[in-house]
């Protein structure tokens, strides 16, 4: 049987996701990061899921011959913090992490309380470079 993964890209409403946002500086946060990623992707936003807001896609095939679609990139404004999928990791962005303030990292993902708290000159680097590395990867058609 195929592997297929949970979170698909579907055809339900940004904006409609952001309005429901309760805290109204969440909701202000995640509109800037809507402009952001949109400037710098030159995707359009779409959902993944229900609560990730993604920007372009490409198609990944494992060793294992595992494949699936995922997002270029994307954001997901979470209670109390906002997740930002950087696909390409942070071993590489050292120096970017260091100068862009509170933050902690996992595997692809960004995590940041709010967006005061860091350099936004700093993240849209950061946005720019996973972008930039995405694109070297996986070249669009």
């Amino acid at each position: 049987m195929a592997y297929q993964a949970k979170t698909q890209r579907t055809n339900a409403s940004v904006r409609d996701f952001i309005e429901a946002i309760e805290n109204q500086k969440q909701k202000e946060e995640a509109y800037l990061l809507l402009e952001l990623y949109q400037d710098i992707s030159n995707y359009s936003a779409e959902m993944w899921g229900s609560s990730i807001i993604g920007f372009g896609s490409y198609h990944y095939r494992y060793a294992s011959g595992q494949e699936g679609d995922w997002m270029r990139g994307g954001f997901s404004p979470r209670k109390g913090k906002h997740s930002l999928y950087l696909m390409d990791g942070f071993e590489q962005h050292g120096d970017l992490l260091k100068q862009l303030g509170k933050c902690k990292t996992g595997k692809s993902c960004l995590y940041i309380n709010k967006l005061e708290d860091i350099n936004l000159d700093t993240l849209k680097e950061l946005i720019q470079a996973s972008f930039d590395h995405m694109r070297k990867l996986y070249p669009e058609d």
